[in-house]
C-alpha cells in the first residue's frame, strides 16, 4: 500500500491547526479526511475507514483519550496519535500505557509527525507492501463491506502473525471455518496443511482415535495403524469445529496434548510430538458450559488466547446484496444458467429477510433460485419461495424462542420412539422438566411411539 492509499483522520477543534495539518500530510501523499469533533470522528469512521487517527487531547464535547477508548472498543487494531499541549503530558502518557500509539508534544515539527505516522501505518494489518502476494489474498474468500467485519479482520491479520490458539465465535452459518482457514493463510504456516474436523459430527467413540491416531489391534476394526488429525496437520493449522460439543473425557485428553504438544495414539505405549497451531469455533456460550459444569475451565483459557466474534449476517445487512450478488455469480457459472441479477422487490425481500441461518442459509436461497430460474432476473417470487415464510416475516424473540423448543422436542422424540425418559436424557433435562416442556407445547410422546 503506498501513501497515498493510506488515509488518515484529523480530529481538532481548532480550524486553523486542522487545516495546516491537512496540507502538509496532504503534500506528504496522505489522504487526509478532516473533522472538528470527538462525536464527529466517531460518526466518520465507517465511512471513511482510516488507518489512523490523529486527534487533539483538548477539545469541547469528547476530549481525546475519550475519542481513543469508543474507538479501542470497536476497532483495537486501528492505531490512534494524541496531539497534547505540555500542561497535559501525563494524562498523555497514562493514555499511552492504556494503548493509545503515541503522543506528540506541541509544537511539534513536521518531521517528527511524519516519523509517527510511518511508524504507526507499518504497525498496521495490510499497510505493509507484499513483495509475493496481494496483501487481501488470505481473507479473499471472505466478502464483505461491514465496518464491523472489516475491523474483525483487521484483528485477524493481527492473530495470524503468531501462533496463539483462537476461539472464533459466532452464530451457526456465520463462516467460522472460513475465517479460520484465513488466518491460516495469513500467517507463517501457510504452507503446511489446514485440517478441519467438527467434534459434533463424530462419534464420541471414534472422536478420539481421529485426533490422536490409533495402532493396529487398538480395538475391534484396528486393522492398521492410523495418524490422527494431530499429525496429519503436522506443522500446519488445526481447525476444532464445535469444540463446545467435545465430550468432557475427551477435553481432559485434549488439554494435555495442548500442555505437552505430544500425542498419544489409541493403544500406543510411546508418546509422539506433534507441532499445530489450533484454533477453535463453537456456536455456544462457553463461558455458560464452564459455569454449567459443561466445558473445563482450564481448556476454555488455553483454547481462548484470542477470541474473536463474526457478527450474525442480520447485523451486517450491507454485506447481503453485496454476497448475494457474489452467489449469483458463482452458482449461474455453476449451473451455467443466464442470470444476471435480482430484481429490486427480489433484493429488497433478501435486504430485509432475519436470515437466522445466516450466511449459509442465504447461499442455499440464492442456490434455489438460480436453479428455478429462467429469465435474466430472479424474481420476488422466486425468493418468497425458496424462503420459509417465518424467514421473511420478522417474529418476536419469544415466539422464535417457543417455535425452537417445539421442533426441538419433535425432533428428540422422534429420534427415541417417544421413549421419554431417553428423551429427556439426550435433551439434558431431568423427566420433571421434560415433561413440563411437553405439556407446554401439547405434545403427546405416545403418538411418537413405533407400532
Amino acid at each position: 500500500m503506498t501513501e497515498a492509499e493510506h488515509k488518515i483522520l484529523l480530529v481538532d477543534d481548532d480550524s486553523d491547526l486542522l487545516e495546516l495539518l491537512s496540507i502538509r500530510l496532504s503534500a506528504s501523499g496522505y489522504e487526509v479526511d478532516c473533522v472538528n469533533s470527538a462525536e464527529a470522528a466517531l460518526n466518520r469512521l465507517d465511512v471513511s475507514r482510516p488507518q489512523l487517527v490523529i486527534t487533539d487531547m483538548r477539545m469541547s464535547g469528547m476530549d481525546g483519550l475519550a475519542l481513543f477508548e469508543q474507538i479501542h472498543r470497536t476497532s483495537p487494531a486501528l492505531p490512534v496519535i494524541i496531539l497534547t499541549a505540555h500542561g497535559s503530558i501525563p494524562d498523555a502518557v497514562a493514555a499511552v500505557q492504556r494503548g493509545v500509539f503515541g503522543y506528540l508534544a506541541k509544537p511539534f515539527d513536521s518531521k517528527t509527525l511524519l516519523a509517527h505516522i510511518a511508524q504507526a501505518l507499518r504497525l498496521t494489518p495490510g499497510s505493509a507492501p507484499q513483495t509475493e502476494a496481494p496483501a487481501a489474498d488470505w481473507r479473499a474468500s471472505i466478502i464483505t463491506q461491514s465496518a464491523a467485519m472489516e475491523d474483525l479482520l483487521t484483528r485477524a491479520s493481527l492473530v495470524a502473525e503468531g501462533d496463539a490458539s483462537v476461539l472464533i465465535q459466532g452464530d451457526s452459518g456465520t463462516g467460522k471455518e472460513l475465517l479460520a482457514h484465513a488466518i491460516h493463510d495469513a500467517g507463517k504456516r501457510q504452507a503446511r496443511p489446514f485440517v478441519a474436523v467438527n467434534c459434533a459430527a463424530i462419534p464420541e467413540q471414534l472422536l478420539e482415535s481421529e485426533l490422536f491416531g490409533h495402532v493396529k489391534g487398538a480395538f475391534t476394526g484396528a486393522v492398521r495403524d492410523h495418524k490422527g488429525l494431530f499429525q496429519v496437520a503436522g506443522g500446519g493449522t488445526l481447525f476444532l469445529d464445535e469444540i463446545g460439543d467435545m465430550p468432557l473425557l475427551l477435553q481432559v485428553k485434549l488439554l494435555r496434548v495442548i500442555q505437552e504438544r505430544q500425542v498419544r495414539p489409541v493403544g500406543a505405549a510411546q508418546l509422539i510430538d506433534v507441532d499445530v497451531r489450533l484454533i477453535s469455533a463453537t456456536h455456544r456460550d462457553l463461558k455458560a458450559s464452564v459455569a454449567a459444569g459443561e466445558f473445563r475451565e482450564d481448556l476454555y483459557y488455553r483454547l481462548n488466547v484470542v477470541s474473536l466474534t463474526i457478527p450474525p449476517l442480520a447485523e451486517r445487512r450491507e454485506d447481503i446484496a453485496l454476497l448475494a450478488n457474489h452467489f449469483l455469480r458463482q452458482l449461474a457459472q455453476k449451473y451455467t444458467k443466464k442470470v444476471n441479477g435480482f430484481a429490486p422487490e427480489a433484493m429488497a425481500l433478501l435486504v430485509g429477510a432475519p436470515w437466522p441461518g445466516n450466511v449459509r442459509q442465504l447461499m442455499n436461497v440464492v442456490e434455489q433460485c438460480v436453479v428455478l430460474c429462467t429469465g435474466a432476473l430472479v424474481s420476488a417470487t422466486l425468493v418468497q419461495d425458496a424462503m420459509h415464510k417465518e424467514d421473511i416475516e420478522m417474529v418476536s424473540f419469544e415466539e422464535a424462542r417457543k417455535r425452537f423448543e417445539r421442533d426441538y422436542l419433535v425432533r428428540v422424540l422422534k429420534i427415541t420412539a417417544g421413549n421419554v425418559t431417553q428423551a429427556a436424557r439426550l435433551s439434558q433435562r431431568n423427566r420433571t422438566e421434560f415433561y413440563k416442556l411437553l405439556q407446554r407445547h401439547q405434545l403427546d410422546a405416545a403418538a411418537f411411539k413405533t407400532p
